[in-house]
């Protein structure tokens, strides 16, 4: 058993939101096998309430409450010195010193990083073995968001891959390997840091099935004369606004000359003014639900519809495990490991979700079809021990 330092740049839990997902069921895994010491930010007050859900997990944590606001004004630190702006957001003197003392004290065997960010703690430490679990590569993030804003936020967006891209490339050189969450987005990264080529990898995500199973009787959350298209998401994140508000204005309206009892449900944490302003009487914006299968279980479709996205969407999957049947943007299919037309749908133009959606409301035996062969391609590709099991030989080796 050895002494493992995980740095996460957002508490890994509740598993509600898709790095969080991916950073709590990361934790379970080491935490089998290891003793874990988790050093974390806290960015949303309502994650308070499950601070005390982390312990069975720890050997020691440290937790800092992180204001956003403040945070977005220290990063603009990063103008003046010529860094990413997202290093100085995460960038906190107690973290760093919880960090130094935990690697003096405790005999760390490795460090495992989720998120680049974190990398920063343990810089300058070559004789420290470090794992990097990058899960996306966000430089191309913030490079593919500049042509969708105005200057000056389009150079801000732009300077910001670019010195991510830089800062990336100095974590992924000095880490033991690293990780992404698919094979494309490794390629990515390989081709803007060929130096790196051989020492990293795909990690996939996965998905619980057995919590996220049709098997579970959940009460439905909509009225019965309805028939509801559903989204699920952090709806503070830029490329789910986009979606959503784009599905609302484009999509919704169209479906109603046909299905005039269509609601289009927006359900998940933090809905933005952006989207608040999207409520009507055929858009109902949730907000924090405590149980998402509710709204996946009773849907008539799960829809995707992100026109910028990154790695494998993990409401793509849980809405897959379910059993139900999902039209995905070709952006957020093209990394599932499944084939379309029988495990899932996919669109890319209006007529494109007008008549991949009404093919499904108007067959629910064709629904459950690919509901059911959507869920059993999950069981057989998506478990997550066996994804993450590709960790383990980078830390089962002689120390």
């Amino acid at each position: 058993m050895s002494n493992l330092l995980y740095l996460v740049h957002r508490l890994p839990y509740p598993p509600n939101k898709g790095d969080k997902v991916r950073s709590f069921n990361l934790l379970k895994h080491l935490a089998r096998s290891h003793r874990v010491f988790l050093g974390t930010f806290i960015d949303d007050p309502q994650d308070e309430a499950y601070v005390d859900k982390l312990p069975p997990y720890c050997a020691d944590m440290h937790i800092v409450r992180l204001s956003p606001r403040m945070s977005k004004l220290r990063s603009l630190t990063g103008l003046l010195n010529n860094e990413a702006l997202t290093l100085p957001y995460y960038r906190n003197k107690g973290m760093q010193e919880w960090v130094d003392r935990t690697l003096r004290e405790q005999k760390i065997d490795a460090a495992v990083i989720f998120s680049s960010a974190m990398a920063q703690y343990v810089q300058g430490l070559p004789q420290l073995r470090t794992l990097v679990d990058f899960v996306d590569v966000d430089s191309a993030k913030w490079t593919q968001y500049a042509p969708n804003h105005r200057w000056p936020m389009s150079w801000l967006f732009r300077r910001e891959g670019e010195r991510l891209l830089a800062f990336e490339r100095s974590v992924a050189e000095q880490a033991t390997h690293s990780f992404f969450v698919t094979d494309n987005e490794t390629e990515l990264f390989c081709r803007s840091a060929p130096e790196s080529r051989g020492r990293v990898e795909a990690m996939c995500n996965g998905v619980d099935a057995e919590f996220f199973s049709p098997e579970h009787v959940l009460a439905s959350p909509y009225s019965t004369n309805e028939l509801p298209v559903v989204f699920t998401g952090a709806m503070d994140y830029w490329p789910n606004v986009d979606a959503v508000t784009w599905f609302s204005s484009e999509i919704v309206p169209r479906l109603l000359q046909r299905w005039p009892n269509l609601r289009f449900y927006i359900v998940g944490r933090s809905p933005i003014p952006a989207v608040l302003s999207l409520a009507s009487e055929h858009v109902v914006v949730t907000g924090t639900v405590d149980d998402v299968r509710p709204y996946l279980q009773h849907a008539a479709v799960v829809v995707a519809p992100l026109r910028l996205a990154r790695g494998i969407q993990n409401k793509v999957l849980e809405a897959m495990a379910m059993g139900l049947p999902v039209v995905a943007s070709q952006e957020c299919a093209g990394p599932v490991d499944a084939v379309p037309e029988r495990d899932f749908l996919t669109a890319g133009t209006v007529e494109d979700y007008l008549h991949q959606i009404g093919s499904l409301l108007q067959s629910p035996e064709r629904a459950a079809v690919i509901g059911k062969a959507a869920r059993d391609r999950v069981l057989t590709r998506y478990s997550w021990g066996a994804h993450l099991s590709r960790i383990d030989r980078y830390l089962d080796v002689p120390l």
